[in-house]
């Protein structure tokens, strides 16, 4: 019989679930509690944040696509078919979640709404404990030596 590590990490899809939450939240701060954009608002600035933005979004749909190529799931709460360590999981072991956390930052700039910048580390945090670290049991309840050989090379984060 299956451990349930093995059946699939988490019976809820947090990360989904943080990332609305953290959006909702940074966007009515950002409308009752108006905090000054810090630093420069100019070209430069501007150039570097809409960068983050466009290559989290870039890291996010290069993940998404290679969990489809592998027919595997891309629901994180979701037991995995597949183990993936190729595309974007070559270079990270967690490309979808460091997308969506520059894409707050790239959102940030965007907006000028600072409360994202300050959710985006807090996203963070939230979507390790409640996503990654099931993620992670799983899939070496799953994979054994092979999750744990791909987990010895290839980082969790930047």
């Amino acid at each position: 019989m299956a451990t349930p590590q093995e059946m699939r990490p988490s019976a809820v899809p947090w990360p989904a679930l943080l990332f609305v939450a953290a959006l909702a939240t940074g966007v009515l701060l950002g409308r009752l509690y108006p905090l000054p954009w810090p630093g420069l608002d100019d070209l430069a600035a501007r150039a570097i944040g809409y960068g983050l933005g466009v290559a989290g979004i870039a890291l996010m749909t290069w993940g998404t696509v290679t969990l489809y190529r592998a027919n595997t799931t891309v629901l994180p709460h979701k037991r995995a078919d597949r183990l993936v360590t190729h595309g974007a999981f070559r270079f990270r072991r967690n490309p979808i979640y460091m997308g969506e956390v520059l894409l707050f930052l790239g959102l940030a700039q965007a907006t000028g709404n600072i409360w994202l910048a300050i959710l985006a580390p807090l996203f963070a945090v939230a979507v390790l404990g409640l996503a990654i670290m099931p993620e992670e049991r799983h899939l070496e309840a799953r994979f054994g030596e092979a999750y744990l050989d791909y987990k010895a090379r290839t980082r969790r984060w930047f």
